[in-house]
């Protein structure tokens, strides 16, 4: 699934060339990408029709569109899932293979009229969600001043770079926990935004095991880690940002933006780069991890003792 940077790079395309434009028609090609609207296709096509986007807003990986002019407080959710894709175009554009729904925009001079929603495996949809407070009454998430979240979203912790979470949420969180440091970060009501990609770079950066129990994490390593946390995600939105297109906002599930400067996430058997640099010959090692895999330098990472 995409992580925070590659979402945060679509909020800011749409944020660009969506927000303050008025939707003048709704096209729902498939209602399946409509199954989380609850009175349906014909009901969500109407209820967005006329409505001004006035915002558009991240928290985590949850992507939404802040809307003027419905009849009660209620915002578009995204959800991009496995392959969803939100993409700015012409009206005289082709139809992509997937397009799955169609938003009219108002015309605006050298703007694409067009936000379409395609997504081949169908995991992803769009839906209105009423809006809820904030429990700790500040803002919901980047691009919003508002303290009200969707209620869709109202379960998810704040994420990696929201300005107001900091390392110590982070330690109380993971201490309420009793489960492997992993896990625990991945957990998006401990910390939202993380995936199994920057869960592993972090943790190699913070020189932790994703084995190590959250009973056991020092302030201090939870510093170290908030730190790496916020780090690998800030450069990986670089990197994203840098090869963005922003009259195509994609996200087609991959991290290929930050791929090149991975240092543990998918590099088994090579050598860890810490350890080459201290004339150690230590290689990344996998293992099976939920499904998927985890990478880790079992010198510089060590494990547990109960978990070897």
């Amino acid at each position: 699934m995409p992580e925070l940077p590659e979402v945060e790079v679509v909020r800011r395309g749409l944020e660009k060339w969506v927000r303050t434009r008025t939707v003048e028609s709704v096209q729902v090609l498939d209602p399946r990408s409509v199954r989380r609207h609850h009175d349906g296709a014909l009901d969500f096509e109407q209820s967005l029709t006329g409505c001004t986007i006035s915002s558009v807003v991240r928290r985590g990986k949850f992507l939404w569109l802040g809307l003027d002019g419905l009849d009660v407080p209620a915002v578009l959710m995204a959800h991009l899932g496995m392959s969803g894709q939100l993409l700015v175009e012409e009206p005289e554009a082709p139809d992509e293979k997937h397009l799955k729904v169609r938003l009219c925009l108002t015309e605006r001079l050298d703007y694409p009229g067009e936000l379409r929603f395609v997504d081949q495996r169908i995991f992803g949809g769009m839906f209105l969600s009423p809006l809820v407070p904030t429990p700790d009454g500040l803002p919901a998430g980047q691009g919003s001043n508002e303290p009200s979240i969707p209620q869709a979203a109202a379960h998810i912790a704040r994420d990696v770079l929201d300005p107001y979470r900091g390392a110590e949420d982070l330690y109380l969180a993971l201490r309420k926990r009793s489960t492997d440091l992993k896990r625990a970060i991945l957990d998006q009501g401990v910390i939202s935004g993380v995936g199994n990609i920057y869960a592993d770079e972090a943790l190699w950066q913070a020189k932790l095991s994703g084995y190590r129990k959250t009973a056991t994490i020092r302030r201090s390593e939870v510093q170290r880690l908030n730190d790496a946390l916020i780090d690998v995600m800030t450069r990986a939105l670089e990197a994203g940002g840098t090869s963005f297109d922003s009259l195509y906002v994609n996200v087609n599930g991959a991290s290929g933006y930050f791929a090149r400067s991975l240092n543990a996430y998918g590099r088994e058997g090579k050598e860890c780069l810490r350890c080459a640099q201290d004339g150690k010959a230590t290689l990344i090692s996998r293992d099976p991890f939920m499904g998927r895999s985890s990478y880790s330098c079992p010198t510089c990472q060590p494990r547990p003792r109960t978990s070897r």
